[in-house]
């Protein structure tokens, strides 16, 4: 009889193997590293799109705030499926989409208000798991540029990419009820890390962040900063904002998160 798959040790994360610092301001530089990762991590050829199946896809938007590099996250709005959880911006593709990656980016824009010209697709990856709901997930990498890409082509390479200000972002107050920054540095911190089973079978950190949404690296919708989140009484995966009362970055946010940083040599 085969053994039950193990969670993972804390131990697993660490800084030393990272191809980016996670604590520098992103540079051109450091973003060329993520695309490369990226490239070699994911040929493009891989995982061809189904015609048959419903498709989904999600941005995962990495940005300085105050010279602090990390990623935009968002708490979903009452009126939307999972209310109340964490996610990346995006959302199912639709008629006027005229690709997966035109899905990210129009969700993007009305539900934090990123302009299509404020992004920088450095790649995606992979699997593109299912949903709960049956959608087929696609991930893509990017870089938020505060005022559009053409004003940072002129910076050299090492020189730190301008901060996006949280307060430019305009959320749909419908769809999300908070928007915010999670430090890379964040996703290697021992006290909000959390090992947790992917659909009962591959292992995967979650990251709490309920002190983030409620801190100054957040933004919020009809100007107030009261955040709320429901957990489900009898714990099960991926319903509710996390486990044992806390706010996570988790389910299937939170495989993609994590895998992403395995690409980026965070966790082992």
């Amino acid at each position: 009889m085969s053994s039950a798959p193990a969670a993972l040790s804390t131990s697993s994360a660490t800084a030393s193997k990272a191809v980016l610092s996670l604590t520098q301001p992103l540079t051109r530089r450091s973003c060329n590293v993520i695309r490369s990762a990226l490239a070699e991590a994911y040929p493009q050829s891989d995982y061809a799109h189904d015609p048959s199946e419903t498709h989904a896809a999600v941005l995962v938007p990495f940005c300085n705030v105050n010279g602090t590099p990390g990623i935009l996250l968002e708490v979903r709005g009452k009126l939307r499926t999972h209310s109340g959880e964490v996610s990346f911006p995006g959302g199912k593709v639709d008629e006027t989409d005229t690709s997966t990656l035109a899905a990210a980016l129009r969700e993007t824009e009305e539900e934090i208000g990123i302009r299509p010209d404020q992004v920088e697709i450095l790649g995606r990856f992979g699997p593109p798991e299912r949903s709960l709901k049956g959608l087929r997930v696609w991930p893509y990498v990017a870089l938020v540029h505060p005022e559009g890409q053409e004003a940072s082509e002129h910076l050299d390479d090492d020189a730190p990419l301008p901060s996006l200000p949280l307060s430019s972002l305009t959320l749909s107050p419908l769809e999300v009820a908070h928007a915010f920054h999670l430090p890379l540095s964040a996703t290697l911190s021992p006290t909000r890390l959390h090992s947790y089973l992917f659909r009962g079978q591959r292992p995967y950190y979650a990251v709490s962040v309920a002190d983030i949404v409620r801190g100054p690296n957040a933004v919020h919708s009809d100007n107030t900063e009261e955040v709320q989140w429901i957990n489900d009484p009898q714990q099960r995966d991926e319903i509710g904002g996390g486990r044992e009362g806390r706010l996570e970055v988790w389910g299937l946010t939170g495989w993609y998160l994590c895998s992403l940083m395995r690409i980026l040599g965070v966790y082992d």
